[in-house]
């Protein structure tokens, strides 16, 4: 199984050219690679995004998706109608496409051809448009949707802008997060078996150098340092203890006899001796009993516009009996969803809580 993980603003070109610096170990450089596309229906868009998690691969997956704009009559033209589908552009390496493809082929039916990806027009005059060479590529699709002979884009799949996710393989991702822990002091680190030897002349000079002490003479300075300690804390001790010191002696009172006043008989017995109630007990005048304020709640944060229209519409959706996998082909729905997400509010978490309501 997979981890898939959504990088936003991101290329596959992008991300291909630093995947090294990114995954490390993980990315095999000299793996053999290939660009499909993929088309099935758009409310199983989803299921595409989430993939990678329920497929056992062994390099990372790179896919981004395109929505025709411009390009939408170009489709048209070919009997196809493109707010039917979702389009993804898959880079996966060539020992991965079987597992990759196998549950749509196997248990859905998917169909496969080939696609040639061209250039848009010159003749539609679009601003971000740039020209690049004609690529035949492996195409699959739902068994709904009909076939096409030419997908167009403004620029080459690799250089599409948008959400990119990727999958990383489950073992080889929790391998690379045991090293990050073992680099960040977690463990031991091993060393890797390949590694760069420089030449001497080569090597980069630091420009505060710190020589290391051998470590015998690291243990020494270590005892010094707390035999020193210990000497100068029984020296401390010695000088806080407190010490016996004579009193002068002391002559004893001479006996003087003080006569009784007249009267007085010793042989009386003593008076009683008073009892006296103790008092009731006080509280002490410093302890004052004084109630906590509860906590004020924190004031939740104020709904946008986009959202508290997307909550009236999949709530109403649910009272009136729509299915939620039959919410997405209501009208309103692709236009709420672009709008949320040119205000980056993600709509997906909130449906699912809303549906699971």
């Amino acid at each position: 199984m997979g981890i898939t993980a959504m990088i936003p603003d991101m290329t596959i070109g992008q991300l291909e050219t630093e995947a090294e610096s990114r995954w490390g170990e993980i990315w095999d450089e000299d793996a053999a690679r290939m660009l499909i596309l993929l088309i099935c229906p758009r409310k199983e868009r989803k299921l595409l995004e989430l993939h990678g998690d329920m497929v056992e691969h062994g390099q990372p997956v790179l896919t981004m998706f395109h929505r025709p704009r411009q390009e939408a009559p170009l489709l048209e033209e070919q009997g196809f109608n493109p707010r039917d589908a979702s389009f993804q552009f898959v880079q996966v390496a060539t020992p991965d496409l079987g597992p990759w493809m196998q549950h749509f082929i196997s248990n859905e039916n998917w169909l496969r051809n080939s696609v040639e990806v061209t250039s848009v027009p010159f003749t539609m005059d679009l601003p971000s448009q740039r020209p690049f060479e004609t690529e035949r590529v492996l195409c699959f699709r739902h068994p709904s949707l009909p076939a096409l002979e030419r997908y167009y884009l403004p620029f080459p799949p690799t250089s599409i802008p948008g959400k990119c996710f990727v999958s990383l393989p489950r073992r080889q991702a929790a391998e690379l997060a045991r090293q990050q822990a073992e680099i960040l002091g977690v463990g031991r680190l091993e060393k890797k078996s390949k590694i760069t030897q420089l030449e001497p002349s080569e090597m980069p000079v630091p420009s505060a150098p710190v020589v290391a002490e051998p470590i015998e003479k690291m243990d020494d300075m270590m005892n010094d340092f707390s035999a020193n300690m210990l000497d100068g804390m029984t020296n401390e001790a010695e000088v806080n203890v407190p010490r016996q010191v004579a009193l002068p002696p002391q002559e004893e009172p001479e006996h003087v006899f003080v006569p009784l006043p007249p009267g007085a008989n010793p042989e009386e017995p003593e008076p009683e001796t008073l009892t006296v109630a103790e008092p009731e007990h006080v509280e002490p005048s410093g302890s004052v009993n004084v109630p906590i304020p509860e906590p004020e709640p924190e004031p939740e944060p104020e709904m946008s516009n986009v959202e508290r229209e997307f909550r009236e519409l999949v709530t109403g959706l649910l009272a009136a009996g729509v299915d939620p996998k039959d919410m997405m082909d209501d009208p309103r729905w692709e236009d709420l969803t672009e709008r949320a997400a040119a205000e980056g509010f993600e709509t997906w978490p909130v449906f699912l809580q809303l549906a699971a309501m």
